[in-house]
């Protein structure tokens, strides 16, 4: 039910993966409206069945209340079958906070993670590049930032098939001291792991395709996004208006058309299909708001790729890998691993109450996703969603 287009394009995105490799889907929503758009098309041999809600989480609203009010809204159904094992993954092109939210809630983050993050590929010359956060953390401690370097890492080299993935941090010059005081310290941080860290990259070089991982906080990801996106459709209509001037110009057109369809695929968001959310126990993937079935038949496609890889599983290895290396004494340690033991949290930490041990949190630890579910979202994660 989400998107600008939806349920008509969700729909036909859907059944257009269905056929092309047979995945079995289950579309929740609006039963009636969804049965109506299913009627349009022909699926033979194919499962797609409906799940009813009837709440929905409109694009303007607060994530966090529509959270606490719609128990039954269409993206939080969704993300609960999910969290009992009754699908595998989800795809919305709906309200993202509330995909966010409750991801959060649901499924919690991967044991090791703070937050987690949005990762969108975006075209450079030198291929896909992944982007992260591009708007789920409007505030990032260095600790965060270095935890979305080791979740692109896993991305970059399952999926994107990089051996080893470079990693640079989105920052205001490429000198080490450059940066505010987040991104000091991220710097130091990526800087003494194994990962492939190449330093700072400046705002003119993500499009040059220099790093195949963009670290930065969701603020700073968003607005590049956008910028992006706008720059893009800006070029292609002054390009339009240029091969329309005159007979001449439109011949030149026809003669470049080739070029100018394929200079379109690779800035074309819907090749893409969504941005996936890491850093929760389960599969999230993120869909554009004007999504078109294109974008959802490969969001979908995203989906099952996360999935057949296992990326979850690598996240939490590599997360583990990095802080073994670290307590190994394989990387300088003096301030470095205080300032280490000071911003990164890896799950809840234990301390005695009247001679008992408990979690400080409040919640018993019971594993990756097997702790206690929230009532709600902490203040700090409220402030951001709303």
């Amino acid at each position: 039910m989400g998107g600008d287009h939806a349920p008509r394009a969700v729909v036909e995105g859907a059944i257009l993966a269905a056929k092309e490799r047979r995945i079995d889907l289950v579309l929740i929503g609006d039963e009636p409206l969804i049965r109506a758009e299913l009627a349009r098309h022909q699926f033979e041999g194919v499962t797609i069945s409906v799940v009813h809600t009837d709440e929905v989480v409109g694009m303007d609203e607060s994530p966090a209340i529509a959270m606490r009010k719609k128990k039954h809204a269409s993206i939080k159904v969704a993300i609960e079958m999910m969290g009992k094992g009754e699908a595998n993954a989800v795809v919305s092109a709906g309200n993202t906070g509330a995909t966010l939210a409750a991801s959060i809630l649901v499924l919690h983050p991967i044991r090791g993670i703070d937050r987690p993050a949005i990762a969108t590929l975006i075209p450079t010359l030198n291929g896909p590049s992944i982007l992260l956060d591009v708007g789920a953390n409007v505030d990032c401690k260095a600790s965060q930032l270095f935890q979305f370097g080791i979740m692109g890492h896993v991305y970059a080299r399952y999926i994107l098939k990089k051996s080893r993935p470079r990693i640079g941090l989105l920052s205001i010059g490429e000198e080490d001291g450059k940066g505010n005081d987040a991104t000091k310290k991220a710097f130091q941080l990526l800087k003494n792991t194994s990962l492939h860290f190449i330093g700072n990259v400046e705002g003119k070089e993500v499009f040059q395709g220099l790093a195949d991982v963009v670290v930065c906080d969701g603020f700073t990801g968003n607005v590049a996004l956008k910028i992006g996106e706008g720059f893009a459709e800006m070029f292609e209509r002054i390009l339009r208006d240029a091969f329309s001037q005159s007979l001449r110009t439109k011949f030149a057109y026809l003669l470049m058309k080739p070029f100018f369809r394929d200079f379109k695929k690779r800035l074309d968001y819907a090749e893409y299909g969504g941005a996936p959310l890491l850093g929760v126990n389960g599969i999230c993937i993120i869909g554009h708001g004007r999504s078109s079935p294109k974008a959802i038949k490969n969001a979908i496609y995203l989906a099952e790729e996360f999935l057949r890889h296992d990326i979850n599983l690598h996240i939490k290895q590599g997360v583990e890998q990095i802080m073994g290396e670290m307590q190994d004494g394989k990387f300088s340690k003096g301030t470095f691993w205080q300032h280490l033991k000071d911003t990164i949290t890896f799950g809840p930490s234990r301390e005695k109450v009247d001679g008992k041990e408990q979690v400080k949190n409040g919640s018993e630890e019971r594993g990756d996703h097997e702790a206690k579910e929230p009532k709600e979202l902490p203040r700090s994660d409220q402030k951001n969603l709303e």
